[in-house]
């Protein structure tokens, strides 16, 4: 840990970026409910936001942003570049069109979205990445001499990827959780998990996120 951000706990990445230990996940969070999705998760305490060129939401994360009052360096906005640009210069204007959407001068962080290693144009330096396996890694470091920052994947009590939170503790980089909370399961019912819950007087999500952030993730639920 490096400090707070908001009164939340913050990580220091390889390459000095501090990012607090949870963010808000914003997929399918678009047009102006969106919005106010986004300025609640600001106002109850988020400073990460979390987007995608392939959300097609950058330009209601960029608005909540200009909306929500707090000063810009004061958040940690995200967003990724799908695999279809991974070309250098597709990749270029794929930034530029995803600033220009958003209307913001700079992302805090920008990520890989897939490796896409079928088309072999992963390779990237001093950046983020999602959804990458250990090949995927090790190639990148193969031929830029750096591990990237972070790596985005799916993991939940369903799927607790183990493996690969021991492998990114080894290499470090650090672990960022999408769909935690489950995406296509009932987690928060689950009986085990509600009884864990009642027990220490939270609810079920408050527990799962706990969890997260007790592995040393950050999680992204979504509001």
């Amino acid at each position: 840990y490096a400090g707070v951000m908001s009164g939340i706990p913050i990580y220091t990445l390889s390459d000095g970026l501090t990012l607090p230990t949870i963010a808000l996940g914003t997929y399918n969070l678009r047009g102006e409910a969106g919005v106010a999705s986004m300025i609640s998760g600001v106002e109850a305490g988020y400073r990460m936001l979390d987007s995608a060129f392939n959300y097609e939401n950058e330009g209601a994360l960029g608005a909540a942003v200009r909306r929500c009052g707090v000063p810009r360096e004061e958040l940690r906005l995200v967003s990724k570049l799908p695999g279809r640009h991974q070309r250098y210069d597709e990749a270029v204007y794929t930034l530029e069109e995803s600033l220009m959407r958003a209307g913001l001068d700079y992302w805090d962080m920008y990520l890989i979205h897939w490796p896409n290693p079928k088309r072999d144009l992963y390779v990237i330096r001093s950046v983020g990445v999602c959804n990458f396996l250990p090949e995927h890694l090790e190639r990148v470091h193969a031929e830029t001499g750096e591990y990237p920052s972070v790596n985005q994947i799916e993991l939940h009590p369903y799927f607790q990827q183990a493996s690969a939170l021991a492998y990114h503790a080894q290499i470090g980089v650090l672990t960022e959780s999408w769909s935690p909370l489950g995406r296509k399961w009932r987690i928060v019912e689950d009986p085990a998990i509600v009884a864990l819950a009642s027990g220490v007087g939270v609810s079920p999500s408050r527990l799962i996120l706990r969890w997260h952030y007790q592995l040393g993730t950050v999680p992204l639920p979504k509001s």
